[in-house]
């Protein structure tokens, strides 16, 4: 919680600062939604401000809720309770949100936790400004969308973005769609000659996305279950994430390797729009990020989720 405390500090005042200097004025603001300081900013100089928040609507919604799952005595989850205990204060949700579902965030003890209020209070204020952008779709989460719009209806969905920025490449030069990534990392395409050599949808793609880390127990035993399964698999496991790192004196078992030869492919990063898409893959065990889900989604790729922690859970 530093970060915000700094940005309340030192970055808001520079930010107002530049936003009365500059010149010509500016007309409006488009601001993350997790970003406070931009919108109090806008309020006090009386700039229009859109907010945008790149995860999903049903997310938003929960945390926007918090107070009322507080009040209605729903939060905090009690120890070992039932994690299956159904969540009836979200509106949209009463049927089929149970605690387990419920954004990592919410799972604390202490209903005064500062992640928890602060997560809670940015939520709802993102329905306070001229307008919230949403990347996702109506067809996807349109059920909670038209709850979320009897707080503010001017919420406006754009996504997927990746399927947009996707389409405009092709349109203006389709040689730049294999060439844009918007990745930090290195990305191997090996794994695409790879993926051309298997059977239409025999491939179970893995990916935990660029933040999960596991440790050593988990992805010795995924690997195993991986190899067990006796079915295809290109998995991206990323080198800060490998074993070896952290843990001298581990040995991978030959079984794995010898595995992995016959029916396996793993890399540190893949071009993962370009994976889904492929014939070849059938399946995505995933963590459930949004940008994984939607891209998932668009290709019609049946996914097993393993969410992680944050926003992914209740996806």
């Amino acid at each position: 919680m530093e970060i915000f405390e700094t940005l309340e500090s030192i970055t808001k005042p520079i930010f107002k600062e530049m936003m009365i200097k500059i010149k010509p004025r500016v007309d409006c603001i488009i601001a993350d939604g997790v970003m406070e300081i931009a919108v109090d900013v806008a309020e006090e100089l009386g700039i229009p401000v859109i907010q945008f928040r790149t995860i999903s609507a049903c997310c938003i919604w929960a945390y926007s809720v918090v107070p009322d799952m507080i009040q209605a005595g729903e939060l905090p989850i009690k120890g070992e309770e039932d994690m299956d205990r159904l969540i009836k204060s979200v509106p949209g949700m009463e049927t089929f949100l149970r605690c387990r579902d419920l954004p990592s965030f919410c799972r604390v003890s202490d209903i005064n936790d500062l992640t928890l209020q602060r997560i809670a209070k940015c939520s709802r204020k993102n329905f306070k400004g001229h307008g919230l952008l949403l990347n996702t779709f109506e067809d996807l989460e349109g059920d909670i969308l038209s709850h979320m719009r009897t707080k503010s209806p001017k919420i406006y969905t754009v996504g997927p973005l990746h399927l947009h920025l996707r389409t405009r490449l092709f349109d203006s030069n389709p040689t730049l769609l294999n060439q844009s990534s918007n990745s930090f990392h290195e990305v191997d395409r090996s794994c695409l000659s790879w993926l051309d050599k298997q059977p239409k949808g025999s491939v179970v793609y893995v990916s935990f996305g660029s933040i999960a880390v596991l440790s050593s127990e988990q992805i010795f035993e995924l690997w195993f279950g991986l190899v067990n399964s006796g079915k295809r698999f290109l998995w991206v496991l990323r080198p800060d994430n490998m074993p070896e790192k952290g843990d001298k004196g581990i040995s991978i078992p030959i079984e794995l390797v010898e595995g992995t030869k016959q029916r396996g492919c793993m890399v540190s990063w893949a071009p993962q729009e370009e994976v889904l898409g492929h014939g070849g893959v059938g399946g995505f065990l995933t963590h459930s990020g949004w940008n994984s889900t939607l891209e998932s989604v668009v290709e019609g790729v049946p996914m097993i989720c393993w969410p992680y922690f944050a926003d992914q859970q209740i996806k």
